[in-house]
């Protein structure tokens, strides 16, 4: 059994490399779509964090087939509600933006960030236009396009950190607490 009581045993995802071209990265100007209803470019200024997962189920948790068998798929709602849970800590660390990103629309989005009680919005790249031009690592299941996750550390537009890959999702939240403490990035 897992931390959560589920009888799936986890499988730990390795650090292929994918993510090491995107340190010192700018960001590209792309809108995304947010679920509080607003555009989102991650090229504003301040600092921003933006933890890139799968997707969410929806409500009833029907997981696609073979979930269980990637590793680093399970575990998109802890990891939410880790982030909204030290929502107020990431701020007072100087965070002026934090969001999700995922290659959901918006509409299947917004369900999850108001069931889960997100204080930030959730981003859709449902075009896959950020995650093309960033080279974002991703994959497929049921004939569906996701991102690894993955959590970047923007300040002014430009990739100061990138966690990945996040093994364990719930804690997250706490290592970019964590990174953001020890770098004093504000």
């Amino acid at each position: 059994m897992n931390d959560f009581g589920n009888d799936w045993i986890e499988l730990v995802p390795q650090d292929d490399g994918a993510v090491k071209h995107l340190l010192g990265m700018e960001v590209p100007r792309i809108a995304l779509q947010a679920t509080d209803a607003t555009t989102v470019d991650l090229c504003g200024p301040g600092l921003s964090v933006v933890y890139a997962y799968p997707r969410t189920s929806p409500p009833g948790g029907n997981a696609l087939d073979g979930w269980d068998a990637i590793p680093g798929a399970r575990g998109c709602t802890p990891q939410s509600c880790a982030f909204r849970d030290h929502f107020a800590e990431l701020k007072e660390l100087g965070v002026s933006r934090l969001f999700g990103l995922s290659t959901q629309t918006t509409e299947y989005q917004r369900e999850a960030a108001e069931r889960l009680h997100l204080p930030f919005p959730l981003l859709s790249d449902h075009s896959l236009r950020l995650a093309s031009a960033l080279g974002l690592p991703m994959f497929q299941a049921s004939g569906l396009t996701l991102l690894r996750r993955l959590t970047m550390i923007i300040q002014a537009g430009v990739i100061r950190h990138v966690f990945y890959p996040v093994h364990s999702p719930e804690k997250n939240a706490d290592a970019v607490i964590s990174w953001l403490k020890t770098n004093g990035v504000v």
